[in-house]
């Protein structure tokens, strides 16, 4: 059978941390070995779990972020396929069978999973997340009925709560890029899947149920700022940023006036400052990612949103009217990519 290794990451408390775990070594149709990846846990769920035989425990035992925690559980896996499945997860036996079964395909670059409210399995968190032309993302699907997301079908971007990808691929791309910490991560990594021509596919039977809380705070809007600045730099050709230009100006001066009339306005700055310091970094990761792209932005931009619609959190009253306009500039747009 095919050997999955299933990496999960064990930060603060993690009060399902154990019965994840436990359901990760359930898991039928696979072999399966846990790499449970202690990234500054503050119970003894770490040390229970590492009693149970199939499961090994990494370091590096403070919180070095999602990203590079998921990549230090990786650098440990031996199977063929690298299972992501966030610590407050639990996946149906089946999971992690259809999981690999999809990522083993030929064209696919990551399977996602079907990601279910844990309070109210029968709906979705995520069916793969949404992706909009200017590189805002959010969980597709969120609150709908699951029997009507049946199907396998292609999605811009994996849920990195549960997704699954070749070993091989996954050490191709270089895992996780570290600088994102947390938030995008997924994204980047499916767009360059896209980029590659590999697909990204949701795969409904590979159901997760996932104790879901949605957050806010000044560093995650810091976070999400700064990496989707990150995501639209590097990964969108030069010809796609001169067409967005006016667009993205637009967008990050509303965001600015946003952010001070609610709080976060320094988190908004420094993630401006960060993008500027760090202009030679961004330089470069662009130079590889372009270089090793094979698919155009003009055949990707199918895959984008022209609409801000997220259904996990209610958008202010102010943002809401430039849908319409955003909408009509992404028509436009496109046709001279």
């Amino acid at each position: 059978m095919i050997l999955v290794s299933a990496v999960i990451l064990a930060y603060k408390e993690e009060p399902f941390l154990e019965v994840a775990v436990e359901a990760l070594l359930a898991s039928t149709g696979v072999d399966v070995e846990v790499l449970v990846v202690d990234n500054g846990c503050t119970s003894d769920g770490v040390a229970r779990c590492a009693r149970l035989p199939g499961v090994t425990v990494v370091g590096p035992f403070s919180n070095i972020g999602f990203a590079a925690g998921c990549n230090a559980g990786a650098r440990a896996a031996g199977g063929e396929v690298v299972a992501l499945i966030n610590g407050d997860a639990v996946v149906a036996p089946t999971a992690l069978a259809h999981l690999a079964e999809v990522a083993l395909r030929s064209g696919v670059g990551i399977a996602s999973a079907s990601i279910r409210l844990a309070d109210t399995p029968e709906l979705l968190n995520s069916r793969g997340n949404d992706v909009h032309f200017l590189g805002f993302s959010w969980s597709g699907g969120f609150g709908e009925l699951a029997a009507d997301h049946a199907v396998h079908q292609d999605v811009t971007a994996a849920s990195g709560a549960g997704l699954a990808i070749r070993r091989e691929l996954w050490e191709s791309l270089g895992g996780f890029e570290e600088r994102y910490f947390i938030y995008a991560e997924d994204l980047e990594i499916s767009l360059r899947c896209w980029q590659r021509g590999l697909r990204v596919v949701y795969v409904p039977d590979a159901v997760i149920y996932h104790h879901y809380e949605f957050s806010r705070n000044p560093q995650k809007y810091y976070l999400l700022e700064r990496n989707r600045g990150i995501v639209v730099l590097s990964l969108l050709e030069a010809r796609t940023l001169a067409v967005l230009g006016p667009a993205v100006v637009a967008t990050e001066l509303g965001i600015a006036l946003l952010a001070r009339r609610s709080g976060w306005w320094p988190q908004k700055a420094e993630a401006w400052a960060w993008l500027w310091r760090n202009q030679g970094w961004l330089r470069e990761r662009r130079r590889r990612l372009q270089g090793e792209r094979t698919v155009g932005d003009r055949e990707l931009a199918l895959r984008f949103v022209s609409r801000l619609d997220p259904q996990n959190f209610e958008l202010p009253a102010a943002v809401r009217p430039l849908n319409s306009v955003l909408a009509a500039y992404w028509s436009v747009a496109r046709r001279l990519l």
